[in-house]
Formats: C-alpha cells, sequence, structure tokens
C-alpha cells in the first residue's frame, strides 16, 4: 500500500457562516472518518494553518482507489468537501502512535 499526503478543501456546500462541527452532517463525517481511522485507512489527519484546509495521511493501492473510498464519505458526496492537492508520500520517519489532543 502507498501513503498519500491528502489536502481536504472547503466544497461548494460549505457553510462559511457554521463551525466545522455544527456543518450540516458533522455526525455521519465524523462517524466515516473514525471508521477509516480504525481500519487503517486514515493513518493520522487534522485541520493545519488557519484550520480552513485539513491534511490527513492515507494508506491506498493508489490514488483511485483513494478517490473511491472517499466517495463514500457524506461530505465529499454532498460537496461539504472537496479534494485539494493528493500526493503520495514516502514516510521515512513515523512514531508508533500520533495522537493529539
Amino acid at each position: 500500500m502507498a501513503v498519500f499526503a491528502v489536502t481536504v478543501v472547503y466544497g461548494p456546500a460549505w457553510d462559511p457562516a457554521t463551525d466545522r462541527r455544527e456543518q450540516a452532517g458533522w455526525d455521519e463525517h465524523a462517524e466515516f472518518m473514525d471508521r477509516l481511522l480504525a481500519e487503517g485507512t486514515v493513518i493520522l489527519g487534522g485541520p493545519v494553518g488557519d484550520g480552513t484546509d485539513v491534511l490527513l495521511a492515507v494508506e491506498a493501492a493508489d490514488e483511485d482507489e483513494l478517490r473511491a473510498v472517499f466517495a463514500a464519505d457524506p461530505w465529499h458526496a454532498d460537496g461539504t468537501l472537496a479534494f485539494g492537492p493528493i500526493q503520495p508520500w514516502t514516510l521515512w520517519l513515523a512514531r508508533p502512535a500520533v495522537a493529539a489532543g
């Protein structure tokens, strides 16, 4: 499996007047992401910079598989989120467990 650095950006359905966890469909999106984390598809992720974008480390056979997996995300399906850059990422350094509060 390859690892990809995936940038996720606001899509056309994003409500700029509403916080991330108050967007329509937050619970369903969070459940989907938690499942990807539990399955090992998502290695780590979270908002970067000012919080507008999210950076994910994702394991997938190739970019087509990655896009197919995220097509089932309610927020990708309804346009709340969209893909920014997706780049192959060769991980040379990693701790066994990475978590932040």
